[in-house]
């Protein structure tokens, strides 16, 4: 059992689990039946995403400071009681079912997947 990191809409790994999408917004013009069927994802959990002020922080760090910044912002942001709490939750599951953890992004390195993953990590949660 563990969590895997993937990105939205890849095929499906055959033991992949629940996809959990931590995106601030659903994908635009895919109704929502559509969702799982065109493997975005199963569950939307925006409480894990950065938020909208983030996700601009993200997309404009155009060098290392400026990712390390926005780490450093939104590793805040998951730090309020709310937040950690899902993600113990996240690291408990992982050890008795397999889930998946999800962006659009097209590089984990510079995607808050990656920020997600050491936090699981952190928390002892078993990892693909």
């Amino acid at each position: 059992m563990a969590i895997r990191i993937v990105r939205l809409s890849d095929p499906r790994a055959a033991d992949e689990g629940l996809r959990i999408g931590t995106v601030r917004r659903p994908p635009r013009g895919v109704p929502k039946p559509e969702f799982a069927k065109r493997d975005f994802y199963d569950v939307w959990y925006p409480n894990l995403a950065p938020s909208a002020d983030l996700v601009a922080m993200a997309l404009h760090a155009e060098s290392e400071r400026d990712w390390r910044a926005f780490v450093r912002q939104y590793k805040a942001q998951m730090a309020a009681p709310e937040v950690s709490r899902s993600l113990d939750l996240l690291a408990a599951l992982s050890h008795s079912t397999n889930l998946s953890v999800e962006c659009y992004c097209a590089d984990e390195v510079r995607c808050h997947r990656s920020v997600l993953r050491a936090l699981l990590q952190k928390r002892g949660a078993t990892m693909a």
